[in-house]
C-alpha cells in the first residue's frame, strides 16, 4: 500500500479547483500527486490517503476536481477509483471529507468532460 499524506506530500492548505486558483489547487493535486500514484498501483493495491495531519479542511471544489475529476476526465470509472483508495485520519471530523469524496466519485459521470488545463 502506498501512502499519500495530503498535508505533507502536497499542501497544508489545499484549496481551489484549477491551477489558476493558486498553490495547493485540486487540478495540480490530481495531475501531479494522485493520478501518478494511481497509475503506479499493481493489481489489488491501494493508496492510503491521509486526510488530516496538519490540514484543517477541504472545500467541495477541491474534493470534486481532485478526486472526481479522475472519473469525469475519463481516467478511471468511479468504482475502479474507489477500489484503489483508502482513507485514514486521526481526527474523526475528517470522516465527513471521506464521505464527501466517496459521494463525489460515485456521482461523477465517466468521461463526461474534456480535460482542459486552466494554467
Amino acid at each position: 500500500m502506498l501512502d499519500l499524506n495530503i498535508g505533507k506530500d502536497f499542501s497544508l492548505d489545499p484549496a481551489g479547483r484549477y491551477s489558476s486558483d493558486g498553490e495547493g489547487n485540486a487540478e495540480d493535486f490530481r495531475e501531479k500527486c494522485l493520478l501518478p500514484m494511481v497509475n503506479k498501483l499493481g493489481k489489488g493495491e491501494q493508496i492510503n490517503i491521509i486526510l488530516d495531519d496538519g490540514v484543517e479542511g477541504y472545500g467541495s471544489s477541491f474534493l470534486v476536481e481532485g478526486f472526481a475529476g479522475i472519473v469525469k476526465y475519463g481516467y478511471l470509472k468511479g468504482d475502479e477509483l474507489l477500489s484503489k483508495l483508502r482513507f485514514s485520519y486521526t481526527d474523526v471530523d475528517f470522516e465527513f471529507y471521506e464521505n464527501k469524496i466517496t459521494q463525489y466519485i460515485q456521482e461523477a459521470q465517466f468521461n463526461s468532460r474534456e480535460n482542459e488545463s486552466k494554467k
